[in-house]
């Protein structure tokens, strides 16, 4: 019989990853709880349980009194002198002798009560493994597989527990079928008495960074360093990566060869763009880089009040502007700076060049900054930018999106 509790113990701790010595406890408590049940009281009853051989033996400790007393005398408590010299002649009066309990002497509500014990620490254990486990995976990217539909959330199942993908972290206009595996970000992991409850992401700009660091290896060891991340899921997003290698390029480690390594990160999240620059500690410099792939004449950035003033050359302005003003609105939120762009005639307009002490030059003599192979007419559209007498789309920032990374 003891060989077979310490199978079924080693069984469940596999199953189940519980410790046996938490088995072994929730036995010992069930026995407890049985006593108190078919005796009344469990306060003077201990277990003793072998944790090698799997023996165990229940016991109430009792003091030794010339007779019981048939109305104040608690035989739970106490014996008799006389009963205590047939267990053992050396026993005497206030000493304290173990009494053997049969456990198979109990009723069948105890038995029940006990069985109850024991499943109910199983439980909890379970729910506190399972809890451990998956908030260390907290800020995390795990791979899921979509099951079900809740309403408008997504039950996504990551193993041994299922996860909910919210409506307001899933991407606009991507479709998730059953059966469908994907990459989530884990954003919080709560213990409740059902189990853990698992949030997850498909929105989240920390999703890109840990699918960069799993598929590149410089990012990974550390040798690239992601410092800023701006994100419109399942749009476009725009990183600024640094080397601490003066050997590696972090944006062509990126990238990879042929775009592959890029190109895979770009698939998993379902075609979204992903625009990778040059971190630069120099404001004016980083700004330049985050407005990519626009030509820019002059930056000056403010870094106390965190504005910029950007000139551009006529014909780059709706793509530094980008489709609905998407490409400033990221650079914004990439730097953490109010970018004000203006194209080259308006700033002669306004007089900038004299302000700024630019050189005075023609008109549109900046052409020879144009590079028509890295205009993404898709991305960005010609037609996205539409000139607005009120100046309503000089400034971009989104203090409320923007996300210091």
């Amino acid at each position: 019989m003891n060989k077979e509790l310490l199978e079924a113990l080693e069984q469940v701790e596999k199953e189940k990853n519980i410790s046996k010595e938490t088995l072994l406890e929730a036995i010992e408590n069930s026995l407890l709880t049985a006593c108190k049940n078919h005796f009344g009281k469990a306060d003077n009853v201990k277990v003793n349980i072998n944790p090698s051989t799997g023996d165990f033996s229940v016991y109430a400790e009792k003091e030794v009194v010339e007779q019981l007393d048939p109305e104040e005398g608690d035989p739970m408590l106490q014996i008799s002198l006389a009963e205590a010299k047939m267990m053992d002649p050396k026993y005497d009066l206030g000493d304290i002798v173990h009494v053997p309990i049969k456990s198979k002497e109990f009723g069948r509500i105890a038995t029940q009560n006990a069985k109850n014990v024991i499943l109910q620490k199983i439980r909890e254990e379970e729910r506190k493994v399972l809890y451990k486990e998956y908030y260390s995976m907290e800020k995390e990217v795990m791979t899921g597989t979509v099951t079900r539909f809740l309403g408008r959330n997504i039950s996504i199942n990551l193993g041994r527990v299922d996860a909910i993908l919210n409506e307001s972290e899933q991407v606009k206009g991507e479709v998730l079928n059953p059966t469908d595996r994907v990459k989530v970000y884990i954003l919080e992991v709560k213990d409740t008495p059902k189990g853990p409850r698992i949030s997850v992401s498909r929105t989240h700009p920390d999703l890109v960074k840990r699918l960069f660091e799993e598929e590149v290896a410089e990012v990974k060891d550390g040798t690239v360093e992601i410092k800023a991340i701006a994100r419109e899921a399942g749009s476009r997003t725009k990183i600024a990566v640094a080397s601490n290698d003066a050997n590696v390029d972090p944006v062509g480690a990126c990238v990879g060869l042929n775009g592959a390594r890029v190109g895979s990160i770009v698939n998993e999240l379902g075609g979204e763009k992903i625009d990778i620059i040059n971190w630069d500690e120099n404001p004016a410099y980083l700004i330049e880089n985050a407005l990519s792939p626009a030509k820019v004449i002059c930056v000056v950035a403010d870094e106390e009040e965190k504005e910029a003033q950007v000139i551009v050359p006529d014909y780059q302005l709706s793509l530094a502007i980008g489709k609905e003003g998407q490409n400033a609105r990221l650079a914004a939120r990439l730097t953490g700076y109010k970018i004000d762009i203006k194209s080259e005639t308006q700033a002669r307009e306004m007089g900038l060049f004299d302000e700024l002490g630019l050189d005075d030059r023609e008109e549109g003599g900046y052409e020879e900054y144009q590079d028509m192979d890295s205009y993404d007419e898709d991305a960005y559209g010609e037609d996205s930018y539409e000139e607005d007498p009120d100046g309503a789309y000089d400034s971009y920032r989104d203090e409320d999106d923007y996300q210091d990374q």
